[in-house]
């Protein structure tokens, strides 16, 4: 078995590629990933119908970020994205089916969500969520939006305590402006759940917090993949220089 240092070595001696999916073979490739990591990994409940594929409504409107084995040539990482004009094209944003953005609705017109971020269980010592990271710097740039939104997910195989103690870390310096907020439809029901379990907070989640991005509520529980979801939203203007060299290539 591979130690976290062998595994590190192993990824440094990759090359990677990062483009946007062209075709809808490559769209295809990063549902096949998701499936992947989302359901055989996650055991997360998929309503795509055709198997080993992660499918739904919003993919046709989405663009596809996808990071390569240059060696390979396998997508190894994949993030979707959703602009606003495509967002209102499907009547929303993929979000709303777990919160209520009424308060973000004047930032519509200039915010990206996006979604369904996922690595290969292989290539998860930081290269590739790293590269993912600069494709939507990339992104956000070339089209002058001004903010980035989407839901950060906390597993909750212990039942949610694990969730509820990492979001009770993350609330206090994190939160957005009260004007922000936004407000599940699902909660998670905080009350009921031990806020005091020693919890690390997912990469991910601690990147984006990293960044600058805000915690716009409290989070909501989305039974199909068993996680509780937090709402972050990063304005760019607010990202940190300390870590914008991973984020923005500088």
């Amino acid at each position: 078995m591979l130690t976290q240092q062998s595994r590190l070595a192993q990824e440094e001696k990759r090359q990677f590629a990062v483009s946007m999916a062209r075709t809808e073979s490559e769209v295809l490739e990063a549902q096949r990933l998701r499936y992947k990591v989302f359901a055989e990994e996650m055991g997360a409940r998929l309503p795509s119908k055709e198997a080993g594929v992660d499918r739904d409504m919003y993919d046709p409107y989405c663009e596809h970020l996808l990071v390569r084995d240059a060696d390979s040539n396998e997508v190894v990482g994949t993030y979707r994205i959703l602009n606003p004009e495509q967002a209102k094209r499907i009547g929303g944003f993929y979000s709303e089916d777990e919160f209520d953005l009424t308060r973000l609705g004047h930032l519509r017109g200039r915010m990206v969500e996006v979604g369904r971020s996922c690595v290969h269980a292989g290539y998860r010592s930081g290269g590739v969520i790293t590269l993912l990271w600069s494709g939507l710097a990339q992104y956000m740039r070339q089209h002058q939006y001004d903010y980035l939104m989407g839901c950060a997910s906390i597993s909750m195989a212990d039942g949610g305590h694990m969730a509820a103690s990492i979001y009770n870390k993350v609330r206090v310096d994190c939160m957005s402006p009260i004007e922000w907020r936004v407000f599940p439809r699902c909660a998670l029901p905080l009350q009921a759940l031990d806020h005091n379990v020693e919890a690390a907070i997912p990469p991910l989640v601690k990147g984006y917090l990293r960044l600058g991005s805000y915690v716009c509520g409290d989070p909501a529980w989305d039974p199909d993949f068993n996680t509780a979801d937090l709402l972050l939203l990063l304005p760019m203007s607010r990202i940190n220089t300390r870590y914008a060299k991973h984020f923005l290539g500088k």
